[in-house]
């Protein structure tokens, strides 16, 4: 099939599947014409990758991710050590958005929205105060009436 055709099958961008082949995740063939012709081992990674991806994993780790699915005398808890060590990362991420929504919380608080120009919002992001925010001190008092 023609990447067209890929593209459709895998939901992916043309883009994607051939910047998946241009770092060697995919390797469709040529035909005489230079046109890629993808088989359905192609559409299966490119389906795997398109998992691999949406569920956080950097391109090298589906890389490993794939040389794994390829090795059939792999071990399955080396699979399962990278799945937890994404998990690991996601947590550390999911801890970062949270004090990052209640940096911000602290500062939409601090703000009466009204029709005076002092706000804390904008204080808070011009310098170094956020971290006031995220410990819940009040810092800033303007647009409090």
């Amino acid at each position: 099939m023609n990447i067209g055709q890929a593209a459709r099958q895998t939901e992916l961008p043309a883009k994607t599947i051939r910047y998946y082949e241009e770092i060697d995740l995919i390797s469709p063939i040529r035909s005489e014409n230079g046109y890629r012709i993808y088989s359905e081992q192609d559409i299966h990674r490119l389906t795997f990758l398109k998992r691999s991806r949406s569920l956080g994993f950097s391109i090298e780790e589906c890389r490993l991710l794939l040389s794994l699915y390829d090795d059939k005398d792999r071990a399955s808890s080396d699979v399962k050590a990278i799945a937890q060590s994404k998990i690991v990362e996601i947590d550390r991420k999911i801890t970062e958005l949270q004090s990052l929504k209640a940096t911000l919380g602290t500062l939409v608080d601090h703000c009466h929205g009204n029709n005076k120009p002092d706000c804390p919002i904008l204080d808070g992001l011009s310098n170094e105060t956020l971290d006031w925010a995220a410990r819940g001190d009040n810092k800033f008092s303007c647009c409090d009436g």
